[in-house]
């Protein structure tokens, strides 16, 4: 295949991957005046259903402009040989294809961060902030913007330079040992990401003493789940939101309720949505998650191996010969049509385990505390009641609040 039949084709990819993405939001943004269902008929009052139509309109507003500014952008820097450019100035800077290649995304990554800092912004301190959910300081915002920075460069930096040192030692091979190396990061930051990263943006205290805690403590005996590890994340300085999830596994579990979700909702229906993530863990959805993120990611690795050589991909990018860096990227704007695939079937498996999850909470606690705790959950947030069912198919991770309550309110199974 030519060079200029390959460019052609990521072109290609990227104008699909983009208009259909806006088909989608455009088909979503149709349906927010639908009518509301009998069944979530007592989510909003009047004047709450008309605060979530104007946030559902302005941030359907922004999200064009800002994926459009993307979409621009990535196309110029194609069209105008960016990768190349960009390239030649790392070459310049060092002969190691190593330290070329950590430059490059180091340089990428960080030009990016700086792009999207003002959209952050704008997101933040205007359309949070207009609709009383934003608590975050600037002050605060600058020192997460900082502390994720250096994080991402940190993490992020670590898996390449391992991917780089193994393709520079082993060459095609180098994907058995990269997936080994992701494996057990993987591991590894699942087990400790509530100990180690969690703390340097929130602070996680043991649930008290209270009558909540009693009631938690009831739920676990009836489930024969160890709670031993609960805690309070300080969410609310940041936002007005609430979330409560579950990470880790074996001794490293961890549940973890947001204080917004203490605020909100009554100790009933927070008992309700622990016996949810109680049904993950149960049902073993950490451990799928982990395992199928492993497999996938096993096989993304091989599939990268076998064009990481290409010299026509260099190429197709304005690049003489093969390297790691500029066929990386090759393979990534190859595989776009691939990943909105995978995000779709993962979003499947994602809603299926929710409603096992929500089954599990049927068995163990009262339906009705679930139920008005989604729907206090959902007004809070100000969401949507009405979206397009392929807007769902293709980004919603969990099922519609109406498909939960109809799930919910299925008899038991004998």
């Amino acid at each position: 295949m030519q060079a200029s039949t390959i460019f052609y084709l990521f072109t290609g990819f990227l104008i699909l991957d983009f208009f259909v993405e806006k088909y989608l939001d455009w088909l979503n943004a149709k349906h927010f005046n639908d009518p509301v269902p009998n069944e979530l008929a007592d989510v909003y009052d009047a004047k709450d259903y008309q605060k979530s139509q104007a946030y559902k309109a302005v941030n359907y507003r922004f999200e064009i402009i800002t994926s459009t500014l993307s979409f621009i952008a990535v196309l110029i820097f194609l069209f105008f040989n960016g990768f190349a450019w960009l390239d030649q100035k790392v070459s310049a800077i060092t002969p190691s294809e190593f330290w070329q290649s950590l430059l490059f995304f180091g340089i990428l990554f960080v030009v990016s961060v700086i792009i999207s800092l003002p959209f952050s912004y704008y997101k933040t301190f205007v359309i949070e902030e207009d609709f009383d959910f934003n608590k975050s300081t600037k002050k605060l915002f600058i020192i997460d913007q900082i502390k994720s920075l250096f994080i991402n460069l940190l993490m992020t930096g670590l898996l390449l330079s391992v991917f780089i040192w193994f393709y520079g030692q082993f060459g095609k091979d180098f994907w058995w040992y990269a997936w080994v190396f992701f494996a057990a990061f993987v591991i590894f930051i699942n087990m400790f990401y509530t100990s180690l990263i969690v703390p340097l943006f929130n602070k996680l205290t043991p649930l008290s003493d209270s009558e909540l805690k009693e009631k938690l403590q009831t739920l676990a005996q009836k489930t024969q789940y160890q709670l031993d590890k609960i805690f309070v994340i300080d969410g609310s300085k940041r936002s007005t939101k609430a979330n409560a999830y579950f990470s880790g596994f074996g001794p490293k579990k961890k549940v973890v309720l947001y204080d917004t979700l203490l605020q909100d909702l009554s100790p009933d229906e927070i008992t309700a949505v622990l016996a949810h993530e109680i049904g993950h863990y149960k049902r073993r959805h950490i451990l799928y998650n982990l395992l199928l993120s492993i497999l996938s990611t096993g096989i993304i690795l091989y599939l990268l191996s076998l064009v990481i050589d290409s010299q026509v991909l260099a190429q197709a990018l304005g690049v003489s010969h093969a390297k790691f860096h500029i066929n990386l990227i090759a393979f990534a704007l190859l595989f776009t049509p691939v990943s909105f695939l995978i995000g779709v079937l993962t979003n499947w498996l994602s809603r299926k385990f929710e409603y096992q999850a929500d089954a599990f909470a049927k068995q163990y606690h009262n339906t009705g505390d679930l139920i008005s705790g989604l729907k206090k959950l959902n007004r809070k947030s100000l969401s949507n009641l009405t979206p397009h069912p392929w807007y769902v198919t293709a980004h919603y991770s969990h099922p519609t609040l109406l498909q939960r309550i109809k799930a919910l309110n299925l008899p038991k199974k004998q």
